[in-house]
């Protein structure tokens, strides 16, 4: 009875959301009488309480299965880990706030259209807060208390905030999906839901762009520069007792801080002239997104400027699609650097197609350089112009 109830519920959520299916039918159930109600592992495994199925109605079982995969879809484990470790975060406590998030980012558009809304459902008008925000977004916005104290029982295994749990099976466990697989069925997905524009969601049609047009690794770029930022001058007035230092094994009885990493303050400069395809523009979008994402999460600390042959607006960053982008004639982003260089930054970002000059004098600060795919210069009054390469005091990696 319970596996009937469960594929009849797997054959109408592929019903409601086709572009699900391949990751659907890749998981597999588990009954397990440990797990509260249904719950994923990193390694897409299901497991569901028997007495939770036999008392769910299959259409809000079939909300449940959605709801699951989405979390594996979205890799929130991993982006849960990748969040503790900026945020020296640790315990059962942060990773239920997590999860909380996590939910808070799948279910404000995962119902309606076929699919019923499960009871207890999080959504972010339950935390106070906007829809149409990641789970990082969420994550700086609340903390366990009163609004909370509802979801004390929530829990849907490490497949949703990172944390192993004593009733998963394990890597080692049968029926583990391995990461290629589980990467093949994330790009079906996200094919499936670009084949077709219009039947996904907002949330799942910015996640299928971001799947398959991935943007750099910020976190690897920028690493050294947060790094940097940690250790400059200034940065030991940021204490915390939450991760005592080291050197208080040495010193019996006494607790003291150890400095926490800062996030740096970064700059992104977009060349917005008339040789960059609104193509460019939107993959700068994107990156400028998870250059945000890299930098901690901290928007408050990235600033934006457009710049063709003169730097415009520096703002900000609040949402990556609310950048303004101003610009379309020729092409010095020297102008670029100059404005950036007066908010101080730890760090300059780049974005361009490189069909510009560059600044004679290194920067007082480090310097990434995003380069869109290249193409023939677009000014017939110069078609013998080659352009400058990049300095070689800047790291350079190359776009899409």
């Amino acid at each position: 009875m319970i596996d009937a109830k469960l594929y009849s519920a797997r054959l109408l959520a592929a019903a409601a959301r086709p572009y699900l299916a391949t990751v659907l039918y890749a998981l597999h159930l588990v009954e397990s009488r440990r797990v509260p109600t249904m719950g994923v592992d990193r390694y897409w495994r299901c497991y569901v309480s028997p007495a939770f199925v036999e008392r769910t109605p299959i259409p809000e079982l079939a909300s449940v299965l959605v709801h699951e995969v989405s979390h594996l879809v979205r890799d929130h484990h991993g982006r849960s880990d990748r969040f503790a470790r900026v945020h020296d975060l640790s315990g059962p406590a942060e990773r239920l706030r997590m999860n909380i998030a996590a939910d808070a980012e799948i279910n404000d558009d995962a119902f309606g259209d076929g699919l019923v809304e499960p009871s207890g459902a999080v959504l972010p008008a339950l935390l106070g807060l906007d829809s149409g925000q990641l789970m990082e977004d969420y994550l700086r916005q609340f903390r366990l208390g009163r609004l909370t104290e509802a979801m004390a029982w929530l829990d849907c295994g490490s497949g949703a905030d990172g944390l192993d749990r004593d009733w998963e099976l394990g890597p080692d466990g049968a029926d583990a999906l391995g990461e290629q697989e589980r990467e093949a069925a994330r790009f079906r997905v996200a094919q499936s839901i670009a084949g077709r524009p219009g039947t996904a969601s907002r949330g799942w049609r910015r996640w299928a762009e971001e799947a398959l047009h991935p943007p750099q690794p910020w976190r690897d770029l920028l690493g050294a520069a947060i790094r940097a930022a940690a250790s400059a001058a200034g940065a030991g007035d940021d204490y915390t007792y939450g991760r005592p230092a080291r050197r208080s094994a040495a010193l019996p009885g006494l607790v003291l801080p150890s400095l926490r990493r800062t996030p740096p303050r970064v700059a992104v400069v977009i060349d917005t002239s008339g040789s960059v395809s609104d193509a460019d523009l939107g993959s700068a979008l994107l990156e400028t997104a998870a250059i945000a994402r890299a930098a901690g999460g901290r928007r408050d600390l990235v600033t934006v400027l457009s710049c063709d042959a003169a730097a415009h607006i520096a703002a900000p960053l609040c949402r990556a699609t609310a950048i303004p982008l101003i610009g379309g004639g020729g092409t010095d982003l020297r102008t670029g650097f100059t404005r950036a260089l007066r908010l101080r930054p730890d760090v300059i970002v780049v974005l361009t197609d490189g069909y510009t000059p560059w600044p004679s004098t290194r920067p007082p600060c480090r310097t990434v350089v995003g380069l869109f795919p290249g193409r023939p210069p677009s000014y017939s009054e110069h078609s013998d112009h080659v352009p400058d390469h990049p300095p070689p005091w800047a790291r350079v990696v190359r776009i899409g």
